[in-house]
């Protein structure tokens, strides 16, 4: 008998040496995050998943601006990875990819899980698929964001105000920004400041965002719940002239830097912690989780470090849209769900699918989430209902915000929406009317041919 357990052992360890079977491996690329502290809630995850399965996870951490342009590389070869996270897949690709059949329908993944999604989350992932006709979960979903506004406290009482004068119209919201704000600020500071940092920049997702908030204050819809474009109406058509004429007046009157016409991402950031500007919109916390994480930094010296912790609780005010719609209506925000995909070339999909249901555990998801400080937002109700979104008043301002009520962005109805995003058609049309000095009903009709070329 001892020899017979001797030589089925011998049998086990020349079977495992064999390259056939040997350790079982997950493929995954991942986009950086914005803080190291979210890589590494991310490899706590991956640590346990691989000591629970003993599979290797075979990490790719890719940066933010290439992710999607190496994943449509690894498609088009053949070789995608097995699992894949981007920031900007929602907004470029997933529902193109979809569409075509690039993606693994995961609903037998999704559709148990559907009861802990928050509204207007999971289906952000429920895409169209062009060859079946049919949709279904063809991505998971794992954080949302949606556009805020910030603005400096201590500027705004430096120009002779408190936050209870700011109106709640919409009209008179932006004119206090710029006729009243604006120029009290600079008399009583003796330094140029403006009032608005508003994004123009092609390059920039801030600018389209910013620019659809006025797009909904209007009661615009582009788009209807079967995907079909409404811009033929006469009524949108007006609709978007009052719109980009509302916008890209605070540009023409000097409230806005004339630098935020070439503004890329951050650059808004980068107007508003200078003290450029006294208020911004913004899609996420990062603006001024900048001032929480230098508080948390034990490499800067105590002044900074308290400046830092200063401008965090007390100087910098977040708070959701506060202007009504036009109607007098309450503005409901955007929100921009973030999604994860598996590839129908994938080649371990199956393992995919089981680290995707463990990466979904609360316990594990919660706390890649919360490691942003804020910058993202949980898509699970019970994600939400963390204490961690209690603990100060910019996080309460960011959980308020999303408990009032989201909508979900024109490419989640049709995806086609997300190419006139990525080419930004918002701010060339902006442009169109602050550089190129065209009127503003013939940059509308240029935009409107351009939306039906694209997305009827």
């Amino acid at each position: 008998m001892r020899r017979l357990w001797a030589a089925i052992a011998a049998v086990a360890i020349g079977l495992w040496a064999t390259p056939g079977l040997a350790q079982e491996k997950l493929a995954v690329w991942w986009t950086k995050g914005f803080y190291k502290a979210e890589d590494d809630a991310l490899l706590a995850v991956i640590k346990k998943y691989q000591a629970k399965t003993g599979v290797k996870v075979e990490l790719s951490w890719q940066v933010a601006p290439e992710m999607i342009t190496k994943l449509t590389a690894a498609l088009d070869a053949g070789a995608p990875p097995d699992i894949a996270y981007a920031d900007a897949f929602n907004l470029q690709t997933a529902g193109r990819w979809a569409f075509e059949g690039k993606l693994e329908d995961i609903s037998d993944v999704i559709a148990p899980l559907k009861d802990r999604f928050a509204p207007n989350t999971v289906e952000a992932a429920y895409l169209a698929n062009g060859k079946t006709g049919k949709r279904a979960y063809y991505a998971f979903p794992l954080k949302q964001q949606t556009l805020h506004i910030q603005y400096w406290k201590d500027m705004l009482a430096a120009a002779g105000f408190k936050e209870n004068d700011i109106p709640n119209t919409w009209k008179e919201y932006w004119a206090f920004w710029c006729d009243k704000v604006q120029p009290a600020y600079r008399a009583t500071a003796g330094r140029t400041a403006f009032g608005t940092g508003l994004p123009m920049g092609i390059d920039s997702i801030d600018s389209y965002k910013s620019f659809l908030s006025w797009v909904d204050a209007y009661d615009i819809e582009l788009v209807d719940a079967a995907g079909r474009v409404l811009v033929d109406d006469a009524k949108v058509r007006q609709g978007l002239i009052e719109a980009l004429k509302d916008y890209t007046d605070i540009y023409l009157k000097g409230c806005t830097p004339p630098q935020s016409t070439g503004w890329k991402d951050g650059d808004n950031d980068l107007a508003f912690n200078g003290r450029t500007v006294v208020m911004t919109p913004n899609a996420s916390l990062s603006l001024v989780d900048k001032w929480l994480d230098d508080a948390n930094n034990d490499k800067l010296g105590a002044d900074q470090r308290a400046q830092g912790r200063k401008a965090y609780d007390e100087l910098i005010a977040t708070s959701a849209w506060l202007p009504k719609k036009l109607s007098g209506a309450p503005m409901v925000s955007r929100a921009d769900v973030k999604l994860g995909a598996i590839f129908q070339a994938s080649k371990n999909k199956a393992r995919a699918r089981d680290f995707l249901k463990f990466l979904m555990e609360e316990d594990n998801l919660r706390p890649y989430v919360e490691s942003a400080l804020g910058r993202w937002f949980p898509v699970t109700k019970d994600g939400q209902k963390s204490v961690f979104w209690q603990a100060d008043r910019q996080r309460k301002a960011v959980y308020d915000q999303f408990m009032a009520g989201t909508v979900l962005f024109e490419f989640t109805r049709n995806y086609r929406f997300a190419t006139l995003d990525r080419e930004n058609v918002w701010a060339k049309a902006m442009h169109r009317v602050v550089n190129d000095k065209v009127p503003v009903d013939k940059a509308v009709d240029e935009l409107i041919a351009r939306i039906k070329e694209v997305a009827n």
